[in-house]
């Protein structure tokens, strides 16, 4: 689908250098949109934007931790002085650390909430200020059907994947008045990197399709794990135009593993 709309538009994207993060910039790129990829992976970052490009893309690398407010607010400054005002943001940025509560570090705990929920907010604050001069805006925050369910071993992120949830529903209905639209983006199993850093072999997609009863976690009524691109098609689409009446909206793409809630 074409999005002519996003055409020359200034996008941000974080956790641009992998996973759902690239596939959003490349979805952008597609569109026409002129695009600060932000990412602390350096190496990454300046791989993506070297191969976009050279293919014609209007993608600028900053390197960024969005776990820093300074950082994130000294960045976004920059980029609204070289690329021009900020219309799109998309926030994607996460991490993962899996184990047992009782065995969680309090630096487990708190990196999952300085980058899946600090990050969340540092960013969202510093473009919204500005978006709310312009009286117009589009923000899309990437969660994870995990916020909606308890999950196993996954406590910390779980928790702070909720809490970026509703503050982002909490930043739609507060900039509504200024014509900016919120909306939230939740994933299930997707083939990241991420993803197959939990998979024991390359067929560790299979367990997870099938469900296990022993950790209380459905399986996938679709049969299949999601690629990338299918969260980056449903975070174009909130994004555009043409979703221009829907805000405070949460998109679950996990194939129904949450079974609709």
């Amino acid at each position: 689908m074409e999005y002519p709309c996003m055409e020359g538009k200034v996008a941000l994207v974080t956790g641009a250098a992998q996973g759902i993060g690239e596939a959003i910039v490349k979805a952008l790129a597609e569109q026409g949109a002129i695009i600060a990829a932000v990412d602390r992976n350096e190496a990454g970052l300046n791989s993506l934007v070297t191969d976009l490009v050279s293919e014609g893309a209007r993608v600028f690398p900053y390197t960024v931790n969005v776990g820093d407010s300074t950082e994130v607010e000294a960045a976004v400054e920059r980029i609204e002085h070289e690329l021009g005002s900020i219309s799109i943001l998309a926030n994607v940025a996460g991490v993962l650390r899996i184990g047992p509560i009782s065995s969680l570090s309090d630096e487990d705990w708190l990196s999952h909430f300085t980058i899946n929920t600090n990050g969340v907010f540092y960013t969202s604050r510093a473009v919204v200020r500005r978006m709310a001069r312009r009286k117009t805006g589009s923000i899309v925050t990437v969660s994870s059907n995990a916020s909606k369910v308890p999950r196993t071993q996954m406590s910390a992120y779980v928790a702070s994947k909720a809490a970026s949830t509703m503050f982002t529903k909490c930043l739609a209905l507060e900039y509504a008045a200024d014509n900016i639209r919120c909306n939230i983006v939740s994933p299930g199993s997707t083939d990241t990197e991420m993803q197959r850093l939990l998979w024991k072999d390359e067929n560790g997609a299979q367990p997870i399709i099938e469900g296990s009863l022993e950790t209380y976690r459905t399986g996938i009524p679709l049969r299949k794990i999601a690629l990338p691109s299918d969260i980056a098609d449903a975070a174009l689409f909130l994004l555009s135009e043409r979703a221009k009446h829907i805000t405070m909206h949460d998109i679950c793409v996990d194939g129904g593993a949450t079974l609709g809630i």
